[in-house]
């Protein structure tokens, strides 16, 4: 496997080129954002960006809001201010993604970056939960979609990481770009559409859909019980924003963290059905692209269709079990 030492003095050229060396992003175990200064793990994980660019980024990471967003005007800052392409400075900025990485199994760290229509940029990393099957883990591409989806991005333009998407995720891809049109940046490799490493894709309309899952689209739900707890109503929220085209079964999760901030998280399903990733893995992609470690929760809430075909209640417990088991989950049902 190849090593490299972020504190190595070697340029930037060099940098990438090591980076795309690791099969799927790089396998070295970076300390989560939140273990040391956010300026000094700038510093270390982006040694050959300028201290203007650093601390660009470290006024983003500081804000109390931020969530893994990097807003387009602050993408073009850091592009000129790097002399990179847009697609460059999307590979430059893995490291940055894959700091924010949660893989206590295989300790395998993936970061990905994508770029919505917007121009606005989305991290994402692997996040593994310690105890439970691997079918629970989320994928650092689905993390980073999950990211742009609760942004209600427009579209996604293209997908940055260290090395080719595994089947899974091609297919969880395909899903938010069904015309195969995304872009596919790894380093060292020229960039490739989906639909160029995906042939012969199985998509929606398979199942009859004419449409993925951007753009992201409400669904008119109400609690079946109305209630005004801020979780019950940001998990209603998310539900109506579910992508369940297939089981017609919307749900959302909304978490509360340990500084008090809430995260939802939709329910983003796939024609091929396992790639989906259930409201509490995307509720758990946003908490920790915001910086926030999942053992911090403090509440959760979910909101499921009444009389639906699924329930995602059972898996949410199972997960909260392993990362916060004092939690007791707060269910509401929803309906048309």
């Amino acid at each position: 496997m190849t090593t490299f030492s972020p504190d190595a003095n070697i340029s930037r050229r060099a940098a990438i080129a090591l980076l795309g060396s690791a099969s799927l992003g790089m396998a070295m175990s970076f300390p989560a954002l939140g273990e040391e200064s956010k300026g000094d793990t700038l510093r270390r994980i982006l040694p050959n960006f300028t201290d203007r660019s650093r601390a660009l980024l470290g006024s983003l990471l500081e804000d109390p809001m931020f969530s893994g967003q990097i807003p387009a005007a602050a993408v073009a800052v850091l592009a000129q201010a790097e002399s990179l392409t847009v697609d460059n400075l999307m590979l430059a900025l893995l490291p940055l993604a894959q700091s924010y990485s949660r893989a206590p199994i295989s300790n395998f760290f993936v970061g990905v970056i994508v770029r919505g229509a917007s121009g606005n940029l989305y991290t994402g990393a692997n996040i593994e939960i310690p105890g439970q099957c691997l079918g629970l883990a989320v994928h650092a591409e689905q993390s980073a979609i999950s990211n742009a989806y609760m942004h209600a991005e427009r579209a996604i333009a293209a997908l940055a990481v260290g090395g080719a998407p595994c089947g899974h995720c091609r297919q969880f891809i395909n899903e938010a770009s069904p015309d195969g049109e995304v872009l596919i940046l790894t380093p060292d490799k020229p960039s490739a559409k989906l639909s160029s490493i995906l042939p012969s894709a199985f998509g929606p309309a398979a199942l009859g859909r004419k449409e993925g899952a951007f753009p992201v689209r409400e669904t008119n739900l109400g609690l079946a019980k109305p209630s005004s707890e801020p979780l019950a109503i940001a998990a209603l929220d998310a539900a109506r924003k579910s992508y369940a085209p297939y089981s017609k079964s919307p749900s959302g999760v909304a978490i509360r963290g340990s500084r008090g901030r809430i995260y939802r998280g939709s329910y983003i399903e796939n024609v091929a059905f396992n790639p989906s990733l259930s409201p509490l893995q995307t509720a758990l992609a946003a908490l920790i692209a915001a910086g926030e470690p999942y053992s911090g929760i403090t509440a959760a809430t979910i909101v499921e269709l009444q009389g639906a075909t699924i329930s995602q209640k059972a898996v949410t417990e199972t997960v909260l079990g392993a990362i916060a088991p004092t939690l007791r989950l707060d269910a509401f049902a929803a309906r048309a």
